[in-house]
């Protein structure tokens, strides 16, 4: 009797002990076409509240960063040395200037009528940098207008010790505007731009508006002429380049970021899921 208990508890060891659904999950051959989401090594309360409570997925959209921000104060006045091609194929400008090449390194931000553009090369002994051109920069912006001798806005990043004089500036152009007159008054100047309607919804009477990167007052929007205008006092008029430049001339534009954020949040829908909520 004994030796045929023994055979017997030989029988039950040597049997195949079926698998719980729990235990581990045998891995996908590495060689399938098929792809699989990986399953993380937890311990077992923590592996079934996993499967259970999948992460969220991120949101495809992404949200752009603000890498530079500017005041639209001008700093001073550069003027364009060299304008064209670059020895390896690519689009470059190099400006003149002083005060923003003080304290310049490599990669820093300075908008140049508005655009922000990052220094390639500076040469403090001759007070010039260097910063290049993409395509799509010259075919959204006035900068294509410039060349040997002209005179542009600079104005450096600012820091986080910096007086915020004008408003909120990111150098990112919307669009560009023409000068369609300039009428003095006393030592004051009126200057009128004419715009597309997609920007034009942006600008409001007595709003902010970057004009070549000069922060200034929106006086009046003529709806019906697609245009607005603002006026130039006297001193303003010896630091920025608008008054230099001939009717017709191009100028950059960017309209206050604040008005986008507003239009994106209306037409998501955010209101209307408050209201019935």
């Amino acid at each position: 009797m004994a030796i045929a208990s023994s055979s017997l508890t030989l029988r039950r060891l040597s049997t195949p002990t079926k698998l719980s659904p729990l235990h581990p999950i045998t891995p996908i051959p590495r060689k399938t076409h098929l792809k699989f989401p990986s399953i993380p090594n937890l311990p077992r309360p923590l592996l079934i509240s996993h499967l259970q409570n999948p992460k969220p997925k991120k949101s495809r959209w992404k949200t752009p960063q603000i890498r530079s921000l500017f005041t639209g104060i001008v700093e001073e006045m550069g003027q364009v040395t060299h304008m064209g091609y670059a020895q390896d194929g690519g689009f470059e400008m190099r400006i003149r200037a002083r005060a923003v090449i003080e304290d310049v390194k490599l990669g820093d931000s300075i908008a140049v009528n508005g655009t922000c553009l990052t220094v390639a090369e500076f040469d403090k002994e001759r007070s010039e940098f260097r910063v290049g051109l993409a395509p799509e920069t010259l075919r959204k912006t006035s900068l294509v207008e410039l060349e040997k001798g002209s005179m542009v806005n600079l104005e450096r990043a600012v820091l986080a010790s910096t007086r915020m004089g004008g408003h909120f500036v990111q150098g990112h152009v919307d669009g560009t505007g023409a000068i369609v007159s300039l009428d003095p008054e006393g030592d004051s100047l009126w200057v009128k731009v004419k715009t597309t309607p997609q920007l034009l919804k942006y600008i409001v009477p007595k709003g902010f508006i970057a004009v070549d990167g000069t922060s200034l007052t929106v006086v009046d929007v003529f709806d019906n002429e697609y245009s607005f205008n603002f006026m130039l006092v006297a001193y303003t008029q010896q630091k920025v380049v608008i008054p230099l430049k001939s009717i017709g001339q191009k100028v950059n534009l960017e309209v206050d970021i604040l008005g986008k954020y507003v239009e994106r949040i209306l037409g998501s829908g955010f209101l209307s899921s408050v209201k019935s909520s």
